[in-house]
């Protein structure tokens, strides 16, 4: 069901920022854990992606826009600014679909997007979190990520109370033949 739909990677532009924080802003009304509490003015949701954007054009990360048509639908977001032992490492995070553009498989097409610019960028191991509550770890699972815990009270909730939080992990790419290669033994360089 995914035909229709574009993936690509978005640049800083006051249209981009418009139409990303009207995501944000649904998402959140909603009840999206996605940092942000409920209501969520215009503003605040245009200073975030604004400071995103900026971020991604300095290649500190890659956001992507699922498009159907000249639409807006979806966004998720790379991170790859990770600290110097990290080079291999980078995190998932701002995963929204549109309410009315939800079970059309744009979160899958747009996780996979995202895993195929960390391959390009020579990162093995993806990191993710998401709440608890409502969260999409099923998603997560069947895409292959694996959970590595949970913490309790990690965060409040748009409309209030705590949840916890899951934390994933999957490893891509040259880790994933590496792994498979040694049976399932995850190697090590240490003498």
């Amino acid at each position: 069901m995914t035909s229709s739909i574009e993936i690509r990677a978005l640049s800083a532009s006051h249209e981009i920022s418009d139409l990303l924080s009207d995501i944000l802003i649904e998402v959140v009304a909603n009840g999206g854990s996605v940092s942000f509490m409920h209501p969520l003015d215009r503003g605040t949701a245009r200073t975030f992606w604004d400071k995103a954007l900026a971020a991604a054009d300095r290649d500190e990360r890659i956001i992507l826009g699922a498009w159907d048509g000249g639409i807006l639908i979806g966004t998720v977001t790379l991170l790859l600014d990770c600290p110097p032992n990290q080079p291999h490492r980078a995190e998932i995070a701002k995963l929204m679909t549109c309410l009315s553009c939800r079970r059309r498989g744009v979160a899958t097409a747009l996780m996979r997007a995202a895993e195929n610019s960390a391959l390009n960028r020579a990162r093995t191991l993806l990191t993710l979190d998401t709440a608890a509550e409502d969260g999409a770890s099923g998603l997560y699972e069947k895409l292959g990520f694996v959970l590595a815990g949970v913490i309790p009270d990690y965060a409040l909730k748009p409309h209030g109370g705590l949840t916890a939080t899951m934390i994933y992990w999957k490893r891509i790419g040259a880790a994933v033949e590496n792994t498979a290669a040694s049976g399932g033994i995850i190697q090590s360089n240490r003498q």
